[in-house]
């Protein structure tokens, strides 16, 4: 086990023997989960954390990958059915009550887990590895940013589509070619919203020609060797008028407002509440439907959330979105997302794509 992977199972361990008796042991089905405690990055793979081990049980497909991505995990192969080896891994823990992710397991799932752990009690548990991957390690920021910098630049190097004639679904699937040149890959569907459709915050890319004269907001994201960045930007095509140019400012002014204010200690609805007090006085508030960001590192959407509901406290070293946006149906959108790492007097930025109205 490297030293990464070990401190984060000493972590995770921590906060599983925090909840004895209740639970024991823990199941992890979670795929980021997985891969955060074992380093295994496999399509099929459950794991099962004790006070003494961390076993990673998978088929044959994926023995040798294993072997050489969780050297610190004990790696148990399992016939057709993973169950029978679930159930004498979980047995000889000699533990009675193990705990699962409730948010990952499906109701067939925990009915077969029951089913083969007869006698012992199945407990739900909820952020016990993800509470620990809030906070990044050196190693995952510095992928973080590799991953930001790289958004950055397909970004930057592809805004010659932006231009009357071009298709939204042509510049997304440019953009994502251009991800897996670079080695990486889209860490999400691209979004491409053009003219009224820029409305859509999570608009699919159509096959809509871009017009002179429309907002485009692209929305994007790189995976990196696991971990994930997330980029918006709306820009003008030809020309921006007086309305367009005022919501963009409004947003701008939101976002800013987030930047410079953002501290760790304070809540999520807080961290919402320094955009959105900004979107609500310039009298746009009910077109900004969404939160103000949440995490990103694994997946690209994770904890914590910063949003009217986001009551937990921001800590120093997590990583998160900015992303105030204003939508008006009918007429269009603005977004502007940036990546930031919460440091102890503040944000940094890990996104430098420049945030002012680009008119194209």
């Amino acid at each position: 086990m490297t030293e990464a992977s070990g401190g984060r199972r000493s972590r995770v361990l921590d906060k599983v023997l925090a909840c004895r008796p209740e639970v024991e042991a823990l199941v992890v089905t979670t795929p980021e989960n997985r891969r955060y405690l074992t380093g295994f990055t496999g399509s099929w793979g459950m794991s099962v954390l004790t006070a003494t081990e961390l076993v990673l049980i998978t088929d044959g497909r994926y023995v040798e990958q294993a072997a050489a991505e969780a050297p610190g995990s004990r790696i148990v192969r399992h016939g057709t059915d993973p169950l029978p080896a679930m159930k004498e891994v979980v047995q000889a823990t000699g533990a009675a009550r193990i705990g699962f992710e409730k948010e990952n397991v499906t109701v067939g799932m925990h009915q077969r887990l029951q089913s083969a752990l007869e006698g012992i009690t199945l407990v739900p548990t909820e952020g016990l590895v993800e509470g620990v991957r809030i906070i990044k390690e050196a190693e995952e920021l510095d992928l973080i940013r590799q991953a930001a910098a790289m958004a950055d630049e397909v970004l930057d190097d592809h805004l010659h589509l932006l231009r009357p004639g071009v298709t939204e679904r042509e510049v997304a699937i440019a953009l994502e070619f251009a991800m897996k040149r670079r080695g990486a890959g889209a860490a999400f569907e691209i979004i491409v919203v053009s003219g009224p459709r820029s409305s859509l915050p999570h608009g699919r890319p159509s096959l809509r020609v871009m017009e002179e004269g429309d907002l485009v907001t692209l929305d994007l994201g790189v995976q990196y060797q696991g971990y994930c960045s997330d980029l918006t930007r709306t820009f003008a095509i030809g020309r921006a008028d007086a309305r367009q140019r005022e919501v963009y400012e409004v947003v701008l002014a939101a976002q800013t407002a987030a930047l410079e204010g953002l501290r760790p200690g304070m809540t999520g609805k807080d961290a919402d509440g320094l955009a959105r007090s900004v979107i609500e006085e310039r009298g746009y508030g009910e077109h900004f439907g969404h939160g103000l960001g949440h995490g990103v590192g694994l997946a690209v959407h994770e904890g914590p959330r910063l949003s009217l509901t986001g009551d937990a406290a921001l800590p120093e070293g997590c990583v998160v979105t900015l992303e105030p946006g204003v939508y008006l149906p009918g007429w269009g959108g603005v977004r502007i997302e940036d990546l930031v790492v919460l440091r102890s007097d503040g944000a940094e930025r890990l996104s430098n794509f420049p945030r002012e109205l680009k008119i194209l």
